[in-house]
């Protein structure tokens, strides 16, 4: 892949707004992406992306999913001083959320904010050894009082998400952005189909940008409904445990050391022969592979496999610093290398890989019918 065209795609996608069931202009940059690879742009009911590239037209249908969402707020009300009471949209800690500037998106402009809280200064020594509670938050937009607050358009039900622009660090390889979580697994969903662009495989190719995965990954069910893969991959990022204070036993996987391939987590345990045919093409085209596990948490897989009589799905993705905060932190090398090992996967996904991989010892017919 291009370097400059995949971060430059990646740049779009992160720094467009979009909070779980806003995510209208994410899936416009997505569209605009992909346009030129797909046969076919179209959507589910609920929002989502889904562009079709078919290699062979009775071909199985494989699912590469990424989700168009972000964590973000909601604006709730306004108080009669003009600050912005909100409801997270996703999982927030409230300690990464303190003093950090916001974006608010109004029907016609965005309004620059700082999320506030009572200054250290006025809290008691116990006080000052907790996190504050995101319910005691607030938004300061720097209105005067609720009626000029109003008057600059702001409404309960507004959407806010982090003012955080897209950084290549001193090692360009080293990128910075908000929701990273999951615009690189859209990027990743856009660059597979780009690079299936003038290539022959024998199945139909579907990228997608779910919505609504950080409240419940709500999209993935009705994504999947319309498309009725017979494979599906939830791409998405995972922990990076090359952090300070973090060990192995806690996070295995390092930035720069490959794609990851997650073996477990709270809403899926993967397809043992997709996990397979997954390892032996990742040495076959020499591409290092991580292991990962989601203790407490779950990807789109968790609603993708349980479709129908079910579907074949593993999750993979990157490992990335600092995710569900205002900026998070992934290497480009992990990303060229997902896509690469993708692309060698689908390629492999026949008619015939296929119908083994849905077969069961109880089974006398595969999944997949001719």
């Amino acid at each position: 892949m291009s370097q400059n065209t995949f971060r430059d795609l990646l740049k779009e996608l992160t720094e467009a707004a979009g909070p779980p069931g806003h995510e209208g202009p994410v899936r416009k940059v997505m569209h605009r992406w992909v346009k030129s690879a797909a046969d076919k742009v179209t959507s589910d009911h609920l929002g989502a992306l889904i562009a079709k590239k078919e290699g062979l037209a009775d071909g199985p249908r494989i699912m590469v999913a990424g989700h168009l969402d972000e964590v973000g707020f909601m604006v709730t009300r306004i108080t009669e001083n003009g600050y912005l009471k909100f409801q997270p949209l996703g999982g927030w800690w409230s300690q990464v959320v303190s003093a950090q500037r916001v974006e608010v998106h109004t029907r016609d402009e965005v309004i620059v904010g700082v999320v506030g809280s009572k200054p250290p200064h006025l809290l008691s020594l116990e006080q000052r050894k907790k996190a504050v509670p995101l319910e005691e938050l607030f938004i300061d937009v720097g209105a005067a009082d609720r009626e000029e607050a109003e008057a600059w358009g702001i409404r309960p039900g507004d959407v806010v998400v982090p003012q955080s622009p897209f950084t290549e660090m001193k090692n360009p390889k080293y990128w910075l952005a908000k929701a990273m979580d999951n615009r690189i697994g859209c990027a990743v969903a856009v660059e597979v189909l780009r690079r299936l662009r003038d290539e022959e495989h024998p199945n139909v190719v579907y990228g997608v940008g779910t919505v609504m995965e950080e409240v419940g990954r709500r999209g993935a069910y009705t994504a999947t409904a319309a498309i009725q893969p017979d494979i599906g991959f939830a791409i998405d990022v995972g922990i990076a445990g090359d952090t300070p204070g973090v060990n192995g036993d806690q996070a295995p996987c390092r930035m720069g050391h490959g794609p990851q391939l997650v073996l477990y987590d709270a809403g899926h345990v993967p397809h043992r022969g997709l996990v397979r045919l997954v390892e032996e093409t990742a040495q076959a085209e020499n591409i290092p592979l991580q292991y990962e596990w989601i203790a407490r948490g779950a990807t789109d897989a968790s609603h993708i496999h349980l479709h129908g009589k079910g579907v074949p799905t593993v999750t993979m993705g990157v490992a990335a610093r600092y995710i569900h905060s205002h900026t998070s932190m992934i290497h480009q090398d992990d990303a060229e290398q997902l896509v690469n090992l993708l692309v060698a996967v689908i390629r492999r996904l026949d008619r015939v890989t296929v119908q083994k991989l849905c077969r069961v010892e109880t089974a006398d017919k595969p999944c997949f019918q001719e």
